[in-house]
């Protein structure tokens, strides 16, 4: 009974602060809107570089599913602006192998995402904590560790920029 009480607690809890901060005010872009800047994404992690990973995915994710927004780097020639800062990006071994050795990492990563109309300056979009995780597998030892590190963030980014995407035309 306790134990019952204690998860239906939990679960409530993340009804209650799952969307704190999340804000979406249309369900896809307003016809107004044909141009739509993406610039590069602010990075305050401490991951090297990442930044132009998931900002190059996000680009090509608007371009595979908006035909008739043109995409941009620069806001002075878009209708609308997307701007993202990475916050965080972390690592942790969630599988370990009969030798202890970790074999499937997990990262999380926390993007701030605003999107602006720059027309009529509302805001369509804003998601301050967005958070996505993903998963990657080491196939021999710590030694692949890097070879495998790289391809998976470039997997993750896609992940992340359907989803990111998916939320703001569709709001699912």
């Amino acid at each position: 009974m306790r134990r019952s009480a204690i998860v239906g607690g939990f679960f409530a809890l993340l009804l209650l602060a799952g969307p704190c901060g999340y804000r979406r005010a249309s369900v896809s872009l307003p016809g107004h809107i044909r141009t739509l800047a993406i610039p590069a994404f602010q990075n305050t992690s401490l991951q090297y570089r990442v930044e132009h990973r998931f900002t190059q995915a996000v680009m090509e994710e608007f371009l595979r599913r908006t035909r008739r927004v043109r995409i941009t780097s620069d806001p002075q020639q878009a209708d609308a602006v997307l701007l993202g800062n990475i916050r965080s990006l972390t690592h942790r071994g969630v599988v370990l192998d009969e030798t202890g050795r970790v074999r499937v990492y997990e990262i999380a990563i926390t993007v701030g995402v605003t999107l602006r109309d720059l027309t009529r300056n509302v805001i369509l979009f804003d998601h301050p904590r967005f958070v996505f995780r993903g998963e990657y597998e080491i196939p021999e030892g710590p030694e692949s560790l890097f070879a495998e590190e790289g391809p998976a963030l470039d997997r993750i980014a896609r992940e992340f920029a359907r989803s990111l995407v998916s939320l703001i035309l569709f709001g699912t």
